[in-house]
């Protein structure tokens, strides 16, 4: 019904609540809000259109560079000189939110095809120019992860996360399409899956005064979950299980890690992805994981386009700063590349150690580890000259010393090695490591005792070898490792929103 109608027999008060909601949806506010990502892929028609986002830059009172997140790329919203109020001028800094409303018209300005004419602007947030952190000029990553709450406004920092979110999305498209069931696995834990000890501990008991039994020693029994508890360093124990149900499963959560450890491959926080499957072997399992990365890698060629260019130019201009040994041999979008259009070379551990003993920057000592004899871990320089200099193509290395892996491995005939893999990659090393699982009761029970695991705490997970066991497989994929690949950054506190590391636990 017309509001007009309405007024006629109204009072005065009502008609200027009426008038006034009249007036209201006629503002720009009510209009819907189009996001920069769709308004610049928009052929200009003169048609009225309104952002909302934060300013990067303004210039000369009349040019206002605006980005909602939505993209890489600012829209100009353009506002005829003297036409905005010296009040509304002093407030468009960098960092103010801002609603503005105008048309849509073809950009003069070399870079960009479109650009609004404004007709109207709002701030919806202010911010003191002098005290905003982030201004238009480049800072330090350091600098940066000081301020981790307004970095994800930063070029870098918002193609970062964007790809960070295309790829959690193609895990759980891949797992999805081909049958695979999503099992969240417990955060809270009284197993250790890797049995290294380097676990959060999980207690309401007074940190000051902890209940104590009669040896002195802290008695767990009065702790909120009657026992020792940690933060999970895996949920690989309690995927298997429903993988012996269900087939194929996948888990993809938050890890945590007390390793003392300060690189820049490493974290106390982080999220994995970890497959299990009934009925694989271990070269199922390579398949798999082959699959899974070519997949991923063509998924962000595909969907992750502009912000792959920013990440590429980016890292294009911190090799140029190093020293010509030590620059990668490929861009960024041509690893990913690399990745989908190469087969991965599958050799065992054995076959490494002698390419690597005999390779030159062993024989010149010019490894920070050299390789002396069969046995020893491989560091990620060993696992980067296999992939980027030896075979130049993604390596696959099965069939480990089982001296150094985990107590769940499959032992192999040969009684000194495990159907263990790893996955190496260009710049990074290691991104994947698994196995075949090993199934037998008598042999896992063996290993368990060799290790001096605590085997009554795994009663659960040997019950899986009683009842009804199945050759099965698995493989764990550190989410950040994968998106440090894809985004080229090279310390992997810079691709999660909040790293956590030894002597920060900041926001």
């Amino acid at each position: 019904m017309p509001i007009d109608f309405l007024l006629h027999d109204l009072g005065s008060t009502q008609k200027s609540q009426l008038q006034e909601i009249r007036v209201a949806l006629r503002s720009p506010f009510f209009m819907k809000r189009i996001k920069i990502k769709e308004v610049l892929k928009t052929q200009p028609a003169g048609q009225t259109v309104k952002v909302q986002g934060w300013i990067r830059t303004f210039r000369n009172n009349q040019f206002i560079a605006i980005n909602d997140g939505s993209t890489i790329h600012n829209v100009q919203a353009v506002a005829e000189l003297n036409s905005l109020e010296e009040a509304t001028l002093k407030r468009l800094t960098t960092g103010a939110c801002v609603s503005v409303e105008g048309e849509l018209i073809p950009s003069p300005a070399k870079g960009q095809a479109v650009e609004i004419k404004v007709k109207s602007i709002d701030i919806l947030g202010d911010s003191d120019a002098e005290k905003f952190p982030l201004q238009p000029k480049k800072h330090s990553l350091e600098f940066l992860r000081e301020i981790a709450h307004l970095r994800a406004r930063t070029n870098t920092f918002g193609a970062v996360m964007r790809v960070r979110h295309a790829m959690a999305y193609g895990v759980h498209k891949f797992f999805n399409d081909r049958g695979f069931v999503y099992v969240h696995t417990p955060v809270i834990t009284g197993s250790d899956a890797e049995g290294a000890g380097a676990m959060f501990k999980v207690t309401t008991l007074d940190i000051n005064n902890p209940a104590r039994d009669e040896h002195g020693k802290i008695d767990h029994q009065k702790d909120f979950f009657g026992r020792e508890t940690n933060l999970t360093v895996s949920g690989q124990l309690e995927g298997e299980t429903y993988a012996l149900a269900l087939g194929d499963i996948y888990t993809f959560g938050p890890t945590f890690r007390a390793e003392n450890s300060n690189t820049t491959r490493h974290l106390a926080e982080f999220w994995m992805i970890e497959p299990e499957m009934a009925f694989y072997d271990i070269h199922d399992n390579m398949q798999l994981a082959t699959d899974l990365l070519q997949f991923l890698a063509q998924y962000a060629l595909d969907n992750c386009a502009d912000d792959l260019e920013f990440l590429n130019k980016r890292a294009q201009d911190e090799e140029a700063a190093k020293p010509q040994e030590q620059r990668s041999e490929l861009g960024l979008i041509d690893r990913l590349k690399f990745v989908v259009e190469n087969d991965f070379q599958k050799l065992s551990y054995t076959e490494a150690i002698d390419i690597l003993k005999n390779s030159n920057p062993n024989k010149k000592k010019k490894f920070q580890y050299l390789i002396d004899s069969w046995g020893v871990d491989l560091q990620s320089e060993h696992e980067r000259y296999l992939v980027e200099k030896h075979f130049k193509k993604p390596v696959i290395l099965y069939n480990y010393p089982k001296d150094i892996k985990a107590f769940y491995m499959r032992q192999n005939e040969d009684g000194k090695t495990v159907a263990a893999m790893d996955v190496l990659f260009p710049g990074i090393g290691e991104i994947i490591g698994g196995s075949q699982r090993e199934e037998r009761y008598e042999n896992l029970v063996a290993r368990i005792r060799e290790m001096n695991l605590p085997e009554k705490e795994l009663w659960w997970y040997l019950d899986l070898r009683k009842f009804g066991s199945a050759p099965h497989s698995g493989f764990g994929l550190g989410f950040e490792r994968l998106v440090q690949f894809v985004t080229g950054m090279t310390n992997i506190r810079d691709v999660i929103p909040y790293p956590r590391f030894p002597g920060n636990a900041e926001f």
